[in-house]
């Protein structure tokens, strides 16, 4: 449990997790890429030289509500 507040109905104490990135050649975890999406001429989205970073996840255990948060390079 964290000192976070859920901001959608202010229970203190969400519980830390991580949202999991299981496609093909993933490392696991989801990241947070800055600016907007843009594809390549394959559909995929375009990322070279833009900054990421890990995404940090906490759940509420009153609502259910997730907290994301964007924190250190991924």
């Amino acid at each position: 449990m964290s000192n976070y507040t859920c901001t959608h109905c202010g229970t203190v104490g969400l519980m830390e997790g991580f949202i999991e990135d299981a496609g093909e050649h993933s490392r696991g975890y989801a990241r947070w890429i800055e600016g907007a999406l843009e594809r390549g001429i394959f559909g995929g989205a375009k990322r070279m030289g833009r900054p990421r970073r890990q995404i940090e996840a906490f759940r509420c255990p009153k609502c259910g509500h997730l907290e994301l948060f964007a924190t250190g390079e991924a």
